[in-house]
């Protein structure tokens, strides 16, 4: 090799390098290491092994032979197939395997430049023999070297075959620079491969806190438990649905890989800060629950109700019977009769606007309040029939939650935005903490916490929106409620559009493709989708 060619291959080596240690996608980076090596060297063929986890084995990655027309792996279509590609072990019989080259190489660290398979010693290369022999190839010229990372650790064998003459195509030995550029190049294709691993290693982590976080805010409640799981898969179903679209309003939408996973990560964190919302309020089940349904209380206050009025009587009774009066109680009884029955009507009504599933007319919050100006004695003192805060409770018109109780709720998406406005976000990252934060505002400017307008929300804000949204209402997993058919989630979700909480647009494409009924069936029950 003159100088000219040696400067080319070491511009060649340089080159290679520099793109080793940018490309961030493994299996293109184990395809290029691969494909580049052998343009370097001329090989036919080449094959790339990984050290498995357990570092036991070598795993085949990459096969490649010209020749054969083989490509396994990488980018192409052909997965390796373990039962052809069997795993390599690294230990035999509790001891080090040195009988194949790429195991020799792997435990050693040791390079082989082998100029021909079928008169080498030292080896088992009985597998190549049989595979040659049932192709008609001719295995001759090896060179083996071992992927040496940063920390000096063995991550890979790379295993070229065949290098040819440039002038005459004909198979010789690998040369010393082949050698010495190869060695080289695998170190460098090891730092590569491991920055790989350690940033994927680092995303993997990242989405196992994000959903082992999301989890436990859900199994916080039982009454939101699996909420975040489902709107997450559903954003993403939308926003997925939309990148499908070629033509029409979403044809000139097109989300990025990164966007996609901001996206992905902005639903899975959007209710991150319920962590602050006490259990007693995300849980309220009914109008007087706090640590437990204060109901019972009312009903053991009417029981004690009911006694005093049977004592009453009993006391009327056998003072008739003293003064020698036994003729006649039932005007006593009749008393104790219809004074029981309005104990029994307004317990009964209580119970029914604790549920807070009705809307709560004027008349029944007056009734409430004519209930609390009746009196008890106890220990000598006057006690209203129902406590000021009881009246309170159960007056509120709609729904289990007072207004001081709702903007707890509803603080948790500000306090959302607050935590993960402080997290380090990357670049690729760094809208997570506005889409999240926005999935209660709403277009028209009502919306929570910052009542952002239409032209203030983007579309990724609008999309989360409409997926918790729908998910709130279709929840089959809401033990105070029973799971609602998805025509009447519709017709919500349409007068929300109607004003102009919702994007109509979406709402239009999850209605109108068949996103709506994929999720239908994989997430509410059988009785809840009456639509076709």
């Amino acid at each position: 090799m003159n100088n000219g060619d040696l400067q080319a291959q070491l511009d060649n080596l340089i080159r290679i390098g520099t793109a080793l240690s940018s490309e961030r996608n493994l299996d293109v980076l184990l395809e290029m290491i691969v494909d580049e090596s052998r343009r370097l060297t001329r090989a036919d063929g080449g094959t790339l092994y990984i050290v498995s986890d357990d570092r036991r084995f070598l795993e085949w990655k990459i096969v490649q032979n010209d020749t054969m027309d083989t490509r396994i792996g990488g980018t192409s279509s052909v997965e390796v197939d373990e039962d052809i590609y069997k795993p390599v072990p690294l230990v035999s019989e509790g001891q080090m395997n040195f009988s194949l080259v790429s195991a020799y190489v792997a435990n050693t660290g040791k390079t082989v430049n082998i100029p021909d398979v079928y008169e080498a010693e030292g080896y088992d290369f009985s597998g190549t023999r049989v595979y040659d022999q049932a192709t008609g190839y001719r295995s001759k010229s090896m060179l083996v070297a071992a992927l040496r990372n940063h920390e000096d650790d063995i991550i890979g064998v790379l295993q070229l075959l065949n290098a040819k003459d440039p002038d005459t195509d004909a198979v010789i030995s690998f040369s010393d620079t082949f050698e010495t550029f190869i060695t080289s190049l695998a170190s460098q294709a090891a730092v590569g491969i491991t920055n790989v691993q350690l940033i994927r290693d680092l995303q993997n982590l990242f989405d196992a806190f994000i959903e082992t976080t999301a989890t436990a805010i859900d199994e916080k409640s039982p009454y939101t438990a699996g909420h975040v799981r489902r709107v997450a898969g559903l954003t993403m179903m939308i926003a997925e649905e939309m990148n499908r679209e070629s033509d029409g309003i979403w044809g000139q939408v097109h989300f990025t890989p990164d966007e996609l996973n901001e996206l992905r990560i902005a639903a899975w964190m959007h209710d991150v800060g319920k962590m602050t919302t006490p259990e007693y309020v995300v849980d309220k089940a009914t109008k007087l629950e706090t640590i437990y349904d204060r109901i019972g209380t009312v009903r053991v206050r009417y029981e004690v109700f009911r006694r005093d009025v049977e004592i009453a009587a009993l006391k009327q009774k056998l003072a008739l019977l003293e003064n020698g009066n036994s003729d006649d109680f039932s005007e006593i009884d009749q008393r104790r009769k219809e004074n029981l029955k309005v104990l029994e009507e307004e317990v009964a009504f209580l119970e029914q606007h604790n549920m807070g599933v009705e809307f709560m007319e004027d008349r029944d919050i007056e009734r409430i309040q004519a209930i609390a100006q009746q009196t008890y004695e106890m220990d000598g003192e006057n006690h209203p029939r129902l406590t000021e805060d009881e009246v309170y409770n159960l007056s509120i018109r709609k729904g289990t939650l007072t207004e001081e109780e709702r903007q707890v709720i509803n603080n948790h998406a500000a306090v959302s935005i607050k935590m993960l406005s402080q997290l380090p976000f990357s670049k690729k990252l760094r809208f997570v903490p506005e889409y999240a934060g926005g999935h209660h505002e709403k277009l028209n400017g009502q919306g929570y916490p910052r009542g952002l307008t239409a032209d203030q929300l983007p579309l990724q804000a609008r999309i989360l929106a409409v997926a918790d949204i729908f998910e709130a209402l279709t929840a089959s997993d809401r033990p105070y409620r029973k799971p609602m058919l998805l025509s009447q989630a519709l017709k919500i979700i349409g007068f929300m559009v109607k004003d102009g909480e919702l994007d109509s647009k979406i709402v239009d494409q999850v209605k109108g493709s068949g996103l709506l009924m994929a999720y239908a069936k994989e997430e509410l029950t059988p009785e809840q989708i009456d639509i076709a």
